[in-house]
């Protein structure tokens, strides 16, 4: 499928408007404008871009697609301006381009292809603010107890409860059908000072060594079929105040990628069981996250034989409370990068496989 010159141009136009996590107002209207000349129907909830395909009807299911707005801010080592996409016709250039902006542009152009059409779901677009910070006003929002998710049938604005959710993210199309979470832990040990030349005093370094060596023998007896067991490394040590000081604290940090089958509460529990040292979570938001077995996602996926694989990274699917799958345009390795692009053939890519997914997914 041949790419319309408005979708590319959208792009462009995305990655000249800065779109920071939590101020992604010119992103978002350079989407409202491309939608209003289009003639597709949306509303921005709380600064959220929310596209249905159709007017939704309560006796059907929902299939959503998601992608973010927001960026990080620009890497250190760019080597050109990161809010120029350039004239290349083959590449858009710039921050965005590929995390998350080719995932937004395709699935707009897949939405305004099914626009009218009638189909056998609601098909609802998502377009998210503050996905890389895990913010209060993006996808949390949505479907938190004030959001247009959590409205009964019948109430004004109301949209429909998506029952499945195809993520967006640079996964050069392969499907992720597990990712795995984040749980970062402080942890602080407390001991005694003294002098250091009297050996007085109680060495909380010594007291947070012999709990970092707990972690580290520690393993988790559930190991995910497709994600393997629970990583987990100590990653930061700071103590002491003088080389003549018994040091009093201790603290550490611990970086952890759960699988599926915990929760991060699960996790802090039986580390904190194992530990003298006080254990504490940053947040326990970001959970591992797996495609139901038997889901119509992942028949749909087999069925055009995309390949799958297990992502070691996070996104908005950790905030969803239904079954979803991760696909999308881009090079996960350019994300996050200096001097980021994504070529026009892998937005072209995209689109067409997106539209193949949601027939195939019709099917089953």
């Amino acid at each position: 499928m041949k790419t319309e010159s408005d979708t590319i141009d959208l792009l462009r136009h995305i990655v000249h408007a800065p779109s920071q996590s939590s101020n992604e107002e010119a992103a978002a209207a350079w989407v409202t404008w491309w939608l209003d000349n289009n003639g597709v129907p949306y509303s921005t909830p709380r600064g959220n871009v929310v596209v249905t395909a159709a007017t939704p009807d309560p006796a059907k299911r929902t299939l959503a697609m998601t992608a973010h707005l927001d960026t990080v801010p620009p890497a250190a080592g760019y080597t050109r301006d990161p809010y120029d996409p350039g004239t290349d016709p083959d590449v858009i250039r710039g921050l965005g381009s590929n995390d998350d902006g080719g995932s937004v542009v395709s699935m707009l152009a897949v939405m305004k292809h099914f626009h009218g059409k009638d189909l056998p779901f609601n098909l609802i677009l998502m377009l998210v603010r503050e996905e890389e910070c895990s913010g209060p006003d993006g996808i949390r929002w949505l479907f938190g107890p004030e959001g247009p998710f959590s409205q009964g049938q019948g109430t004004p604005g109301w949209l429909p409860t998506p029952d499945w959710t195809i993520v967006g993210e640079p996964t050069r199309m392969r499907a992720a059908t597990s990712e795995r979470g984040l749980l970062v832990i402080d942890g602080e040990s407390c001991g005694e000072s003294g002098h250091a030349a009297r050996g007085d005093g109680v060495n909380a370094l010594y007291l947070a060594m012999e709990d970092i060596a707990r972690l580290r023998a520690h393993r988790f007896t559930r190991v995910s079929p497709e994600m393997g067991e629970v990583r987990l490394n100590v990653t930061q040590i700071i103590s002491g105040t003088a080389h003549n000081v018994i040091p009093d604290r201790c603290r550490f940090v611990v970086d952890i990628r759960p699988n599926e089958l915990y929760t991060p509460r699960e996790i802090l529990d039986e580390l904190q069981e194992i530990c003298h040292s006080h254990l504490q979570a940053r947040n326990l938001l970001h959970r591992a996250s797996a495609t139901a077995p038997d889901s119509p996602l992942r028949k749909a996926v087999t069925a055009l034989g995309i390949d799958t694989y297990s992502s070691p990274t996070s996104s908005d699917w950790m905030q969803l409370p239904c079954d979803a799958i991760k696909i999308g345009p881009g090079d996960p390795a350019r994300s996050h990068r200096a001097d980021e692009f994504i070529l026009v053939e892998e937005i072209e890519e995209a689109i067409t496989t997106y539209i193949k997914l949601i027939n195939s997914f019709c099917d089953n």
